[in-house]
């Protein structure tokens, strides 16, 4: 099965957040996909609660050593014993494609570390955050620096952004 990791903030988010976190997780549940992530709040949990809602499987790779953090829908919660960053890390590497929801300074750094170990992103730009300036930000729009190691590639729907991520995959 395709693994598909979520990125974005964790904590309260506005509803319109909410809304595409659903959206996508359902998305995802829907074309066949697992849905990874970081398992707590958040754009993770309503991704997850959008996966639950179509029948997917969720996995969320969790900091520390307890599932207390994790959210209610994950079906496989993968403890880690390790801090917020390092969780994150499990993250990039155990997903096939990424898709960015907002984001903080968190989300920053998995896509960043997504860059460095060339793992596709998708970045759903009408959800705000750091997913709606990258571009602006970004080396030709499109990389975080001149190596041009891998594309970052936008999207304005959710559907469109699982139509990327998943053509990403058969290149």
């Amino acid at each position: 099965m395709i693994r598909i990791g979520v990125i974005g903030q964790s904590g309260e988010i506005p509803q319109e957040m909410r809304d595409l976190a659903v959206e996508l997780g359902k998305e995802i549940a829907q074309r066949g996909c697992v849905l990874f992530s970081g398992g707590t709040s958040g754009i993770m949990e309503y991704a997850s609660k959008g996966a639950k809602e179509a029948n997917g499987l969720v996995v969320g790779i969790l900091p520390g050593d307890t599932r207390e953090q994790g959210n209610s829908y994950i079906d496989i919660p993968i403890t880690t014993g390790l801090s917020f960053d390092y969780r994150s890390l499990i993250l990039v590497h155990s997903s096939d494609v990424l898709i960015m929801i907002g984001g903080g300074n968190g989300t920053l750094g998995e896509l960043s570390a997504a860059y460095l170990n060339r793992k596709p992103v998708v970045v759903l730009e009408p959800s705000g955050g750091w997913a709606g300036k990258i571009r602006t930000v970004a080396y030709e729009e499109a990389y975080l620096d001149e190596r041009r190691s891998i594309k970052i590639d936008y999207a304005q729907t959710v559907q469109e952004a699982l139509n990327i991520a998943l053509s990403r995959l058969n290149e």
